[in-house]
């Protein structure tokens, strides 16, 4: 299983996460906020070959760090994933330039570097994102993480391509339910967005994505292990994305979906 939401370096004591997915074989996409994060933040995929780094400039830090877009030019060439990149309508007023200008900075670097797989924050903010990845087709695969739109904005992300990240914070409302009774089965995989995403009072950890499983068969109405097996299937055609996008890293997680057993 693979989580392709997870803020790892955020956790207070990130190693120890890590070193526990690893021993339990579960897959990580370690999303950053601010591209100066990126080095402390790949250096945690040491020995760990289930983790794996995505370089982004989160939208709320748009105002505060848009001058660290040298940086992202700088750190991209080394990873297939972008994350967390994207726009926030929950934001400052202020900020939205900004915000635009950062993502449409990201979108084009992307383009230009052949394409990434991308994990996108849309919160309020659905279809000014839309309307940017329909800008630059040629960014890569994008991702729309805990994705909370309208349902027209969520045909319209279906119409181009998007695939979908999902965890048990979403499936706890009913209107993330509501939303993923309506997204492509083919196109969705799961994510925590720990250590900040809780159920109720108690905090999400990558190991508690299971139960998005059980939730998703449910909804689906069909087995649990029969949802298991969609999702894994999503996972290998979604991973095996990153040999087509640019990235001078190929330990990403495609190589090796989903069991991170190599160690190279």
């Amino acid at each position: 299983m693979i989580d392709f939401h997870c803020h790892l370096d955020l956790y207070p004591d990130p190693h120890k996460v890590a070193d526990r997915v690893q021993h339990e074989g579960i897959g990580i996409v370690s999303v950053t906020t601010t591209p100066s994060a990126w080095p402390g933040t790949k250096a945690l995929e040491n020995g760990r070959p289930c983790v794996r780094t995505a370089l982004g400039l989160h939208p709320e830090l748009a105002t505060a760090r848009r001058a660290e877009l040298d940086l992202f030019e700088t750190y991209l060439a080394d990873t297939a994933f972008v994350g967390e990149v994207g726009l926030d309508g929950a934001a400052a007023q202020s900020t939205r330039h900004d915000q635009l200008d950062v993502l449409e900075h990201v979108l084009t670097t992307c383009s230009q570097a052949g394409g990434k797989i991308l994990s996108i924050h849309s919160r309020r903010a659905a279809s000014p994102v839309l309307e940017a990845l329909q800008r630059h087709p040629d960014s890569g695969v994008p991702i729309l993480h805990w994705f909370s739109g309208s349902m027209s904005d969520l045909d319209q992300a279906i119409d181009l391509g998007c695939w979908f990240s999902v965890g048990p914070a979403m499936l706890a409302g009913a209107k993330g339910r509501a939303l993923v009774s309506k997204m492509p089965r083919a196109r969705m995989v799961l994510e925590s967005d720990a250590p900040f995403a809780r159920v109720k009072t108690d905090p999400i950890h990558p190991w508690d994505l299971e139960s998005a499983a059980v939730t998703l068969a449910g909804i689906w109405d069909i087995p649990a292990q029969a949802a298991r097996t969609q999702l894994e299937q999503n996972e290998r055609e979604l991973s095996s994305s990153v040999a087509d996008v640019g990235s001078t890293d190929r330990r990403d997680l495609g190589a090796h979906p989903p069991s991170c057993t190599d160690s190279s």
